[in-house]
């Protein structure tokens, strides 16, 4: 079902449309947990920490071909918000050309360029590979990705934020499944884990794409309509590298920390992959709010009402600052109980070194808030530019973290990185958004 954002209360359309995406990432979140649960429990710390040792890169990868396709929705929700439907599918139809050519090409370099990478990063030895083995696999599902991110990304795009939400259910409990059976039963170590990501996500992808074709008359194309034009590719391209480059470039001071990390030993490498997998579960809020508004700030703009943005954003702050208060007190006491889901209860002190990861980062989760709502928003508005220099922000602080504080404080040093990153971001976006904004209203009043 399509929903109109240009309309209404702010805080109950935001709230109605990010309930739903949360609960999709909660469940995304949760088999990524069960995949670190069972090689943790199963396979060992070495093994635990040779995926963690991947996670830069992973996200450096994999969050380019997904922010790549949030940008990609951006002209389908300003066409939708401004009501021209036949725009609409041709930006869709542009849109599923570049993601074959972007996932293809990207499928190739990171295949062939995984040893190079982790040989850059200073991978000890003794995870080595367990990392290849693992972060090989998921590159090679890298057209998964985005075969799920471009259809669920257009859904969203029409208000309707719950229909990718059902099939990435279907896809946690496949995941969660073929976790046993590859790792427990064909004991295909790590690479096990990354396998079951690939074909569950693969499995969503073409459920997804399915039902969206049979559903939706939006989305029905017209034969002059399946056309592939320079002018909706350089738009699409417009929107969508930009936000693709902002994760990378994000990513490429997570690659500098992880690399000074790596320096300390394995068993801190196995503490910053178990407390970053429970800040990713409990940053999920964060992460729907942000989509959110990059769908409400994109329909309200191709409606015209900019008077709205603001409101957007106030609202969906607020959501999130009593969130992270209440995530924060949650963490600092339960957050040694929950990283036993990953280490066994001898290891104490990589429980000990997770409880100062998250709770060094809970601390921070108000400027969270911002860094995902007021970017995603500003991407929505059509500015995706902007969110590469957010990122700058971003890989600034964490290399900073990497260079002159690791060496002087360890891992307190490294625990401090994504906080600094956060205040940098914020520092940037709260201004760009104005300008963004204002930029806009001048151009509502000399069209």
């Amino acid at each position: 079902m399509v929903k109109d954002m240009t309309k209404g209360s702010p805080m109950k359309l935001i709230l109605g449309f990010a309930i739903p995406m949360l609960m999709g990432m909660l469940f995304q979140q949760f088999y990524n947990l069960v995949d670190t649960m069972i090689v943790g429990k199963t396979l060992g710390v070495d093994a635990l920490a040779g995926v963690g040792a991947t996670a830069c890169i992973n996200f450096m990868i994999i969050g380019f071909c997904m922010g790549v396709c949030n940008g990609f929705a951006i002209p389908v929700a300003q066409q939708f918000g401004a009501g021209k439907y036949s725009e609409l599918r041709k930006y869709v139809y542009n849109g599923y050309i570049c993601s074959i050519i972007f996932s293809v090409v990207l499928t190739v370099a990171s295949v062939v360029g995984c040893r190079g990478i982790l040989t850059l990063l200073r991978t000890p030895s003794n995870i080595y590979e367990h990392a290849y083995a693992y972060i090989v696999v998921i590159f090679a599902g890298i057209p998964t990705v985005f075969l799920y991110n471009m259809v669920s990304g257009v859904i969203r795009s029409l208000g309707d934020s719950k229909t990718p939400v059902y099939f990435l259910v279907v896809s946690a409990v496949i995941n969660i499944i073929l976790d046993f059976v590859f790792i427990l039963v064909f004991k295909m170590g790590v690479a096990g884990a990354a396998w079951a990501t690939d074909i569950s996500q693969l499995i969503s992808g073409v459920a997804c794409y399915v039902y969206m074709n049979k559903k939706y008359d939006i989305l029905k194309f017209q034969k002059q309509e399946k056309k592939f034009k320079k002018v909706y590719v350089k738009n699409l391209c417009i929107n969508g590298i930009p936000m693709g480059l902002q994760y990378s470039i994000t990513a490429i001071g997570s690659v500098i920390l992880q690399a000074a990390v790596n320096t300390l030993g394995s068993v801190y490498v196995a503490a910053m992959t178990a407390g970053s997998k429970i800040f990713t579960f409990t940053c999920c809020p964060f992460d729907a709010l942000g989509s959110t508004m990059a769908t409400y700030g994109g329909q309200n703009v191709g409606a015209g009402k900019t008077e709205r943005l603001g409101k957007g954003i106030k609202a969906a702050g607020i959501i999130g600052i009593i969130y992270s208060i209440v995530a924060f007190v949650l963490l600092y006491f339960f957050a040694s109980y929950i990283a036993l889901l990953f280490v066994a209860a001898s290891e104490t002190e990589i429980i000990r070194l997770t409880h100062q990861f998250i709770v060094y980062s809970a601390l921070f989760y108000i400027p969270l808030t911002f860094v995902n709502v007021i970017r995603f928003c500003i991407q929505g508005m059509g500015f995706s530019t902007f969110a590469i220099l957010a990122g700058v922000f971003e890989m600034a602080a964490r290399t900073f973290a990497a260079v002159m504080l690791v060496p002087v404080m360890g891992y307190s040093g490294a625990c401090l990185a994504n906080p600094l990153a956060w205040i940098a971001a914020d520092i940037f976006l709260f201004p760009a958004f104005m300008y963004c904004k204002k930029r806009l209203e001048r151009a509502g009043k000399t069209a």
